[in-house]
C-alpha cells in the first residue's frame, strides 16, 4: 500500500495538517485558527462470536484513531459489508446496537451509514473529530530523552488466534474482550496540560510496527525494556504453544531490519510485542518530567495496565532497540 500511495500525486494545502504523506492514524485539516477536523475509517471481519461484542469492538477501534491524534470525536458514519441471505436480522441488529453504544459512549452521534451485500461480514466506522489546532498530536514528535507510556497490555490477537482454534479458556476470552471494548478515551484525557510529543494507538502492525512509525517520523531511536511491557496472562502461554497470528509474524519480519534485541530477550516476547492488536493502547511518548504524574493519572482512572515500557534514548534514523 506504501508503494501505491507513493504514486498519487502530492496534495498541497495550507490547511492540510496530516495527509497522506504520513503514517499517521487520522487526517487532519484546519477549518479555523482554533478548530481542526480529525478524520479516519476503519472495518474489519469478526474477531469474536458474539455480534453484540463484535460491533463494540470495531466501533472502539475506529474511534481509537481520533483519540490518537489528541482529539474527541463527535460523529460517525457505519460500514457494513454483510451476506444478507445468510446471517440472520437479529445478528446485524446486535452488531449496530453494539457500534451505537460505543459511539454514544464516546459522546458522539451516529449520522448514518452505508451498507454493501457481501459473502463475509465486515462492520466498522468512518469516524470524525475535532482538535484545535496547537494541541494536534502525531506520531512525529517524540524527543531524546521521552518516556514512552503504553496503556493496555498486549496479547489480545495472540489470544484470538487461540479462540479460533478453539483453545482459549473463558477467562482469556473475558480478558482479551474487556481490553478489546475499552475505549482509550480516558487515557487520551489524562493528557491534558502535560508535555506530550507524539501519540499513536497500537492496532495492527503491534507495538514494535506503530513504534517503528513513530521512531521514523520522529527520525529518533525507541528502546523499550520487554520485562516492563504488559502482557495479558494467558498470551505468553499461547505464544508459546505457537498461536501467534500470520500477521504478528508479518510484522516482527518487516521490523527486523531496524531492530536490535539484546541478548537474553526471550523471542518469545518479541512475538508478543509483533502480536497485531484490535484497538490496543495508547503509546505515548511524554515529556521525562510529567511521566510520573501521567502514569499516577492514568492508574487513579483505573486504566491499571498502564505502564512505563522505554524512552527515547537518540536522535538520528528510525530505529528500535528491546532490551531484557
Amino acid at each position: 500500500m506504501e508503494e501505491i500511495l507513493k504514486s498519487l500525486p502530492r496534495q498541497a494545502h495550507p490547511d492540510l495538517l496530516v495527509g497522506l504523506e504520513g503514517a499517521d492514524d487520522a487526517g487532519v485539516l484546519r477549518l479555523t485558527p482554533e478548530l481542526a477536523l480529525i478524520q479516519t475509517v476503519d472495518f474489519f471481519t469478526p474477531i469474536v462470536n458474539d455480534p453484540y461484542t463484535f460491533g463494540q469492538i470495531a466501533a472502539a477501534n475506529a474511534l481509537s484513531d481520533i483519540y490518537a491524534m489528541g482529539g474527541r470525536p463527535i460523529t460517525a458514519l457505519n460500514i457494513v459489508c454483510y451476506p444478507r441471505q445468510t446471517m440472520p436480522p437479529e445478528d446485524f441488529q446486535a452488531i449496530l446496537a453494539g457500534g451505537l453504544d460505543k459511539i454514544h459512549e464516546a459522546g458522539a452521534l451516529l449520522l448514518g451509514g452505508h451498507s454493501v451485500e457481501d459473502q463475509e461480514l465486515k462492520y466498522g466506522l468512518a469516524a470524525t473529530g475535532i482538535v484545535h489546532p496547537d494541541r494536534l498530536l502525531t506520531n512525529a514528535g517524540a524527543r531524546v530523552g521521552d518516556q514512552l507510556l503504553l496503556t493496555k497490555p498486549l496479547g489480545t490477537g495472540i489470544i484470538s488466534t487461540a479462540l479460533k482454534g478453539r483453545l482459549a479458556s473463558p477467562e482469556a476470552e473475558a480478558a482479551m474482550i474487556q481490553t478489546m471494548v475499552a475505549l482509550n478515551q480516558r487515557a487520551a484525557e489524562c493528557l491534558e496540560g502535560l508535555t506530550v510529543h507524539a501519540l499513536t494507538d497500537i492496532t495492527g502492525f503491534g507495538l514494535l510496527g506503530h513504534a517503528l512509525e513513530m521512531a521514523a517520523a520522529s527520525q529518533v531511536e525507541l528502546t523499550f525494556y520487554a520485562a516492563q511491557v504488559p502482557i495479558l496472562d494467558t498470551a505468553r502461554e499461547y505464544a508459546a504453544m505457537g498461536l501467534v497470528p500470520a500477521g504478528s509474524h508479518a510484522n516482527r519480519c518487516f521490523c527486523e531490519p531496524c531492530l536490535f534485541v539484546a541478548p537474553g530477550v526471550d523471542p518469545m516476547l518479541v512475538d508478543i510485542c509483533s502480536d497485531a492488536q484490535t484497538n490496543g493502547g495508547l503509546l505515548i511518548a511524554v515529556a521525562p518530567e510529567h511521566a510520573y504524574n501521567l502514569l499516577k493519572r492514568l492508574q487513579n482512572q483505573g486504566i491499571t495496565a498502564a505502564a512505563r515500557i522505554g524512552e527515547v534514548t537518540a536522535s538520528g534514523c528510525g530505529r528500535l532497540r528491546l532490551e531484557a
